[in-house]
């Protein structure tokens, strides 16, 4: 088919939040499809849409996401607009996407990578081992808040919401001895002025699809498939399809505390996946290794194999 282009008289509408880390990703995304097909900043319009995980009265009550909600926080009200055919696109962090799209929707075309790792920061210290006993710990993540707490339960773990901006002034404000970012984020707001260290993912695994841009369509939309087609990194696209249906398999969403990773080298697929109770009282972990192709296959029989060993009720949260 012949791709039908946007232009200024009809911009293609780029729907994202309003955080300064989204907005990011919106203009990366607009960068990458104007360099693709050799049109000007006006032929994409960016759309800002509030969604209900921006609310502020939810961010300044430091409510743990687990009780407003967690499934669609970030992604309803903008999937909704995509829907209505309001915006053509919806750029995401992959990471805050359910696994499953609403009927109508599609999400396949993934950014190249970002650096997957958590970055600890701390105005004072390095790393984790360097925390005193006792020490106050600020995050808002279930599965970071368990990963901690199995390797140090002596710590207070206290909720940490807002955006990038918003953590790092509580931390400057004394609220807690340090806290955890994702690195990419950083990264993409260039803010190499942070105090952060970055963590191996063998010291702490990330978060299913940390770093990658999700960019989701309306199924029947066989242009915009075209055109997105175009900027679709494929083995970003292999490595979270494996973590996502890792994911899936074991009915998880962003807050619950299950991490996990693929990596490629060459034509094989390794991936490591690790589900904690969200005390963080225990954890158990595995490996898979095989051809890329057989990465989702991969995904549902590490899952599987950590749902028997965890057992019933592992994830209950009190």
């Amino acid at each position: 088919m012949t791709v039908r282009l946007p232009s200024p008289a009809a911009p293609l509408k780029i729907g994202t939040r309003g955080s300064p880390l989204a907005l990011a990703q919106a203009y990366e995304t607009r960068r990458r499809l104007g360099a693709a097909f050799d049109l000007p900043e006006d032929a994409f319009e960016i759309v800002v849409i509030k969604v209900t995980g921006d609310n502020r009265s939810m961010i300044d009550a430091d409510r743990p996401l687990k009780e407003i909600g967690n499934k669609g926080l970030f992604t309803r009200e903008i999937e909704e607009d995509l829907l209505a055919g309001k915006i053509d696109i919806a750029v995401h962090s992959t990471k805050d996407m359910p696994t499953v799209q609403p009927d109508g929707l599609v999400l396949d075309t993934f950014l190249p990578r970002e650096d997957v790792r958590d970055a600890f920061i701390s105005h004072r210290l390095t790393s984790i081992a360097d925390l005193p006993e006792g020490a106050t710990v600020g995050t808002s993540s279930l599965r970071r808040r368990a990963q901690l707490l199995v390797k140090r339960p002596d710590l207070n773990v206290v909720e940490f919401r807002g955006n990038v901006q918003t953590r790092l002034q509580k931390l400057a404000d004394g609220v807690a001895d340090c806290t955890f970012l994702a690195h990419a984020g950083l990264n993409r707001l260039n803010m190499s002025d942070v105090p952060a260290t970055p963590i191996e993912p063998t010291d702490m695994l990330p978060a299913i699809a940390q770093g990658a841009i999700g960019i989701e369509r309306r199924s029947n939309d066989a242009n915009t498939a075209e055109l997105l087609a175009a900027i679709h990194d494929a083995p970003t696209g292999q490595r979270v399809a494996t973590e996502r249906q890792f994911l899936f398999t074991l009915d998880g969403s962003c807050e619950t505390p299950i991490a996990g990773l693929a990596t490629i080298d060459g034509d094989t697929l390794t991936l490591m996946g690790e589900v904690l109770r969200p005390d963080g009282s225990e954890a158990c972990s595995g490996t898979r290794q095989g051809p890329v192709a057989d990465g989702p296959a991969m995904g549902t029989d590490l899952a599987q194999e950590l749902l028997k060993t965890a057992g019933k009720g592992f994830f209950d949260w009190h």
